[in-house]
């Protein structure tokens, strides 16, 4: 029998702690915006061998219960990319399908991670059904795990990123998927799936601000820590919302405090693939606040860029814990990535690992790549590649089902007719 992990919430901005309510995205008395982050009890990485998957991580995670299925990411040294970059000490943490790695991810994407987080943070006998807005590989993911643990959701998605949704089998009916008309962006799935939680019946799975989601991602951290003995001296991750490098960075500081793994800053080293810039614009004007942008720049940037999925147009990049506080404090950098490059590093990664990626980690790839050739990291220092999605060549070999949505909705109908339309279909 699994017994819930003790923890409570701080909020980052005041440092005030306070007891998780059940479902706590904010911190209830701020009078500014913040991250809460989780503070739990055994203050040591623990790694649990009586359980299996992500939740051998479950004593840093927010969790209630455990569910079927879930796998880790998996964290090697690498020759091939190490040697195609001249580097001494090169870990790529993978989550996706590569099974000779020990890689068991069926939607390629670690995004996972944080499905299983959330879900596993949900109440035993939670009656809501759960809301969430994805650009494409957070929605296949949560279907995924939804449909495996019979847990009711809803996904809102703008529908030119539904090819996003392939599955190696059929998803089952606790599990419907509302896409935004054709040519909106991951924003208007946003407006959508707010406008839907206006009816109590409904929760907002909360993004960023849900601890679960960012532990969840932590993990990426916490493989690689086990495997290399030591925190990283750098980390690399393509972002869209920036969510995976504020969690890399929230457990980087954990294990510091453990202080069995080194006290040493992990500098979190972030990319966006040119032109939707918006959060490395803001960083390279040394802004916390996002330089604007329109929802048509915003739309016409992310129709052109190949890593969809990195084009979030509020992102927490100025809230208190959010990714421009992250960058600040471990002494890390941005960098930006063309589609040329990205298309590159894709063919290249291959050639040097023996496995395909999305276009949003080969864009993670150049970023290394450019930080090298500009002295931003040296060649003996300890790195970490996060590899957030790929193998979906393997996974897929045999067929996979291509998932259309059950309604198409345009977000700027009145809540009423949103709520009215959704509810039909439970």
């Amino acid at each position: 029998m699994f017994k819930p992990i003790d923890y409570k919430l701080i909020n980052v901005s005041n440092g005030r702690i306070f007891d998780d309510e059940g479902w706590s995205l904010a911190d209830p008395e701020a009078t500014a915006p913040s991250l809460v982050r989780a503070v739990y009890n055994n203050t040591k990485f623990t790694p649990r061998d009586d359980l299996k998957g992500l939740y051998r991580y479950a004593e840093w995670l927010p969790v209630r219960k455990t569910l079927r299925h879930s796998h880790a990411p998996v964290t090697y040294k690498s020759k091939g990319l190490a040697n195609m970059l001249g580097l001494e000490n090169l870990y790529i943490t993978f989550s996706g399908y590569c099974p000779r790695l020990g890689a068991r991810m069926e939607t390629c994407s670690f995004k996972e991670t944080e499905a299983y987080s959330v879900c596993a943070r949900l109440p035993k006998k939670n009656k809501r059904i759960l809301v969430v807005q994805s650009a494409g590989n957070t929605a296949r993911a949560f279907a995924k795990v939804c449909s495996d643990n019979n847990i009711p959701i809803v996904i809102c998605i703008p529908y030119d990123n539904i090819s996003d949704l392939w599955f190696r089998k059929k998803l089952s009916s606790c599990v419907k998927i509302v896409a935004t008309p054709t040519g909106t962006d991951y924003y208007d799935a946003i407006a959508l799936g707010d406008k839907l939680c206006k009816d109590p019946r409904y929760m907002a799975e909360g993004g960023a601000k849900n601890v679960a989601r960012r532990d969840g991602m932590g993990t990426t951290v916490l493989s690689a820590v086990e495997v290399i003995g030591r925190i990283p001296d750098a980390y690399f991750q393509a972002v869209g919302s920036g969510t995976g490098a504020i969690a890399a960075w929230e457990n980087a500081e954990r294990l510091a405090a453990d202080g069995r793994f080194g006290k040493n800053n992990m500098r979190i080293y972030a990319s966006q693939n040119a032109p939707f810039t918006i959060m490395y614009d803001s960083w390279k004007n040394h802004s916390r606040e996002l330089v604007s942008m329109t929802p048509e720049e915003s739309r016409s940037k992310a129709e052109v860029i190949l890593g969809k999925v990195l084009s979030n147009r509020k992102p927490p990049y100025s809230i208190a814990g959010g990714l421009f506080d992250v960058l600040e404090k471990s002494g890390g950098d941005m960098f930006k990535v063309t589609n040329d490059e990205i298309v590159s590093w894709v063919v290249r990664y291959y050639s040097a690992e023996g496995y395909d990626i999305f276009p949003a980690s080969a864009c993670a790839v150049a970023s290394l790549k450019q930080a090298l050739d500009n002295g931003t990291v040296k060649k003996d220092e300890t790195i970490m590649l996060n590899v957030t999605g790929g193998g979906m060549l393997s996974a897929t070999r045999k067929g996979f089902i291509l998932k259309e949505p059950d309604l198409v909705l345009s977000p700027e109908l009145p809540a009423e007719e949103i709520i009215a339309a959704i509810d039909k279909l439970f």
